[in-house]
């Protein structure tokens, strides 16, 4: 790959990757870790994701189970839940604290789909940018030592670039859109 294309695909490849890890996020009715991914817990003062202060486990289908390491830190954990936007109330015994998800209701699973498809949407307007980026700066190429024709297949291979990534979130958006809708 031209070394000029180069830092547009970097900068596509994370566009994607960040719709990738913003989707993980969505729960679609199962117990999915990842939606505790940006919670943090006061631990002594500092702001601690909840995966280092204790142990995250799925012993069942709409269950998560925290651990913590420090039975201290049970109370902080809860807080961090309750004030997050996940919207499941925490239940704890004690030594562990439960995460129970109920099933999505017919209406709340095509609210997400809704949600899913925006988020691809916004993921294709990042990855056009970058390409209208690239052909701007491509232009300015063609004042200087670049011939026309090198700027053409630049503005060729980055168009190819663009396609191959809204294809790829197309099949993300696909894929989570049908994990949603399956009860």
């Amino acid at each position: 790959m031209d070394v000029r294309l180069q830092q547009y695909d970097d900068k596509m490849k994370k566009a994607y990757e960040f719709l990738e890890a913003d989707y993980a996020t969505i729960r679609a009715g199962r117990a999915n870790p990842h939606v505790l991914d940006k919670l943090r817990v006061d631990y002594y003062g500092t702001p601690t994701p909840i995966q280092q202060v204790g142990n995250i486990t799925v012993p069942e289908a709409r269950i998560i189970q925290i651990a913590p390491w420090e039975k201290s830190l049970i109370r902080e954990i809860e807080k961090a839940i309750l004030t997050s936007d996940i919207g499941i109330n925490p239940s704890n015994d004690g030594s562990v604290i439960r995460l129970v998800f109920p099933e999505l209701t017919e209406e709340r699973r095509k609210d997400l789909v809704k949600e899913v498809k925006k988020k691809a949407e916004d993921g294709k307007v990042a990855i056009r940018n970058i390409r209208r980026d690239g052909n701007d700066a491509f232009k300015k190429l063609a004042k200087t030592e670049v011939s026309e024709d090198e700027i053409k297949q630049l503005e060729e291979q980055l168009q190819k670039l663009t396609d191959k990534y809204i294809k790829e979130i197309d099949t993300l958006m696909e894929t989570k859109s049908k994990e949603i809708m399956t009860v």
